[in-house]
């Protein structure tokens, strides 16, 4: 971990490294949580992009760090009845910055392809919204839906949180200094409230004293599909057993070409000398 740290605090000066590579990463994520049927679903999945860094720190073992962006959603109008008769959604922009460690199980010198398992940290932001019934982008952390810093015992929850990605993804060497890859990845979090939803439904009252009429018309959706007035305090909305999550499916690319290219062309000396980490045609060099 020590050594993860340092490299993230010294990123700027790696590169001229020659074991530093740039990485971008493309794919598709699917929310996982109250508002939600299934785990994944590519009717609800979304573009993830993410650009970073890795470094290798043996023939095994790498660091790397990535900024991500991407959008989450949910809508109970793709689930099951219950949820449908609820009729909540949301969607919210998330930025996350990761840091972690990723282990190749196969040496690259050697081989021209690798599976790998990674895992890490990550700090992310969050704002869930949904649209009311006239069209309207409405916010709903400050509405307090299910009570939140309003009804005694239930906390306001935070916008920026920690979380812990984790999966596994096979590279492919194309030459000594560009490779190719696939990754799956999920995100262990730490709040239930990535859709706003989570327990039981907050005293209507209290709610609309409290928040006022938009907080009251945004926790409860049913009676905008006919299901009846707003629930009794304390009626279940959401499974506060089990927290929100995402999985992402994407191609990655790394490269660090550029830096023997830019010692060619300004006349210093080509960076080919034995590399740790490249292709098979490397270790003859």
């Amino acid at each position: 971990m020590k050594k993860l740290l340092l490299f993230f605090a010294v990123l700027p000066f790696l590169a001229s490294a020659q074991n530093f590579h740039f990485s971008v990463r493309a794919g598709i994520d699917s929310y996982n949580g109250d508002l939600k049927r299934k785990s994944f679903s590519f009717s609800q999945s979304s573009f993830i992009g993410s650009v970073g860094a890795k470094y290798d720190f043996s023939e095994h073992i790498t660091g790397r760090a990535y900024f991500s962006m991407t959008t989450l959603r949910g809508d109970d109008k793709k689930g099951n009845e219950y949820m449908r008769s609820r009729n909540l959604n949301f969607k919210t922009r998330l930025m996350e910055i990761e840091l972690g460690a990723q282990y190749n199980f196969l040496n690259l010198n050697y081989s021209w392809w690798t599976p790998y398992v990674y895992a890490g940290l990550g700090v992310y932001h969050y704002n869930p919204y949904t649209k009311d019934a006239e069209g309207n982008k409405t916010f709903l952390h400050n509405l307090s839906t299910e009570g939140e810093g309003v009804v005694p015992g239930v906390k306001k929850y935070s916008l920026t949180q920690f979380s812990i990605p984790f999966g596994l993804g096979a590279e492919r060497a194309i030459n000594e200094d560009i490779k190719v890859g696939v990754e799956i990845g999920y995100r262990k979090l730490f709040t239930d409230y990535l859709d706003d939803v989570s327990n039981a439904y907050a005293d209507q009252a209290t709610l609309l004293t409290s928040k006022g009429p938009k907080a009251v018309e945004l926790a409860y959706r049913g009676n905008e599909v006919g299901s009846g007035p707003y629930p009794a305090a304390g009626t279940t909305r959401g499974n506060p057993a089990s927290k929100d999550g995402y999985f992402y499916a994407a191609l990655t690319f790394t490269f660090r070409f550029w830096f023997d290219k830019y010692k060619q062309t300004s006349g210093l000396p080509a960076y080919r000398q034995d590399r740790r980490v490249g292709c098979p045609a490397s270790r003859n060099r």
